[in-house]
């Protein structure tokens, strides 16, 4: 798996020249020249630093360019135990959304801006949560499998670069050592990007707002472990986090939650939202409906960031608008620059 760094700009300095006159008076007394004037000039160098620019969605510095001027790129990745594992290009996606699809099996919405990365996958089909994140996305390109016929014209109904399988077909391949349906890869995310983008796309914004360096959140308090769970039949895969110096290291059914590269997945934080789930309107092949995560609304949220856990409320008024995160003082709360996992459990689906 390769990895492309986007260019990066570092801070700039101005140099702004002031001038300062003084003027001497005339005047008529014995020691001061009658008819006289000097007048000097100073120059003052004032220097201004300008902060180097961020990268939307992940709050760190870009150099040796400008940030990047172009729209996201969002991937569904399946996740299904244990076929699905181990995926490829996690650790390069600045933002990981997983939300219950069937049952209590999950999926992943990756979303790469900051990084290039091949491949990626495997992908799978579509599901209608996730059109409540791309709308605050700005109309982002979405690699995506297919979906039944309900969730697929939802999908090319919403505003992004519909850059799935189905349309561009020649930019993924079928992993021979992966069974079926999950072998799927995408394989360049750049070459994806390169394709014409539909109107409207532009640079998403930032989604969550970033500590400075050396300052701690407020309302942190200590934890060591926190256990998602999104339900508890067979498919069920119980993911835990646990604080291991720089970042949450990700358990999923009792083992590491590694990448295709043997790196365990482990970002600086995780925001565990405890979000409602209803019917999508449509039903899977047992006649059970499929659930559909209500991201617009408001709830309860935990923040863990720089090794401990802010307990706060999330609120998105719309889905175009982007979710904020708030402590008890009302105050949003302030991540660690860096890569960000969104768990969507229900109301009670978390522990620590």
């Amino acid at each position: 798996m390769t990895h492309r760094r986007l260019p990066r700009t570092t801070g700039l300095a101005a140099a702004l020249l002031v001038a300062v006159g003084s003027l001497a008076s005339c005047s008529g007394g014995d020691d001061v020249d009658s008819g006289s004037s000097t007048t000097t000039a100073a120059a003052e160098e004032t220097t201004t630093t300008v902060a180097p620019p961020v990268a939307p969605l992940t709050g760190l510095p870009v150099v040796d360019g400008e940030a990047p001027a172009r729209p996201a790129l969002v991937v569904k990745i399946d996740n299904v135990e244990p076929k699905a594992r181990p995926q490829a290009g996690l650790n390069s996606a600045d933002i990981v959304f997983e939300e219950r699809v069937e049952g209590s099996v999950t999926r992943l919405l990756a979303i790469f801006h900051s990084t290039d990365v091949a491949p990626v996958g495997p992908v799978r089909s579509a599901r209608t949560s996730g059109l409540g994140v791309i709308a605050a996305l700005r109309t982002p390109y979405f690699a995506w499998s297919g979906a039944n016929a309900s969730f697929a014209q939802r999908v090319r109904a919403a505003s992004l670069t519909d850059v799935g399988y189905d349309r561009a077909t020649s930019h993924y391949r079928r992993a021979k050592d992966r069974p079926a349906p999950g072998n799927l890869m995408l394989l360049d995310s750049a070459a994806l990007r390169r394709l014409p983008a539909a109107d409207g796309a532009a640079v998403p914004p930032p989604f969550f707002t970033y500590r400075p360096a050396g300052q701690a959140p407020a309302h942190l308090e200590p934890v060591g472990v926190v256990t998602v769970s999104y339900g508890t039949s067979a498919g069920a895969a119980p993911v835990t986090y646990a604080w291991n110096g720089s970042g949450w290291a990700r358990t999923q059914k009792g083992t590491p939650h590694v990448d295709a590269a043997g790196v365990q997945v482990a970002p600086p934080n995780v925001i565990v939202q405890f979000t409602r789930y209803v019917s999508s309107g449509v039903n899977d092949q047992f006649g059970v409906p499929i659930p559909e995560a209500e991201l617009v609304g408001s709830g309860d949220a935990w923040l863990l960031t720089a090794g401990g856990l802010v307990v706060g409320r999330w609120s998105k008024p719309s889905a175009s608008e982007v979710t904020s995160y708030t402590d008890v003082d009302g105050n949003p709360i302030g991540l660690t620059p860096g890569r960000t996992w969104v768990a969507l459990p229900a109301p009670g689906g978390a522990t620590r």
